[in-house]
């Protein structure tokens, strides 16, 4: 399965923005899904996650409030939205998919991935 991810851009602090991720190439309910974020100078890190159904979330402790990933597997398309965004939210934001039923927070757990969409957080 080939992740894509669309939905980035520039937005000012406080503000939203919602990600998109389709998926193509495999069938997309077979594969939970991630969203992953690498800031300049930073590691790459977990951000939020979704089993196969979309029945169970989680997320990094820092967006918890704030993000929320939601799936639709008839489109084949897993969602980040994001919301209350600050400047440390500032990143490139990628896509992953795994084979297991949860995926996790380790990149390791998933093995295919998206390209990445920038996001940048303003003052």
């Amino acid at each position: 399965v080939q992740p894509v991810e669309s939905g980035g851009g520039l937005v000012q602090a406080g503000g939203s923005l919602r990600l998109s991720c389709g998926a193509s190439g495999g069938t997309f309910s077979r594969y939970a899904m991630g969203w992953f974020r690498q800031a300049p100078g930073k590691e790459r890190e977990f951000v939020a996650g979704t089993s196969r159904s979309g029945g169970s979330t989680f997320y990094q402790d820092s967006v918890k409030s704030r993000f929320t990933i939601s799936r639709d597997n008839a489109k084949n398309t897993v969602y980040l939205q994001m919301n209350s965004l600050k400047q440390d939210d500032t990143a490139v934001y990628y896509c992953a998919a795994s084979r297991l039923t949860s995926g996790g927070v380790y990149g390791s757990s998933y093995e295919y991935w998206g390209q990445g969409t920038q996001v940048t957080v303003s003052e």
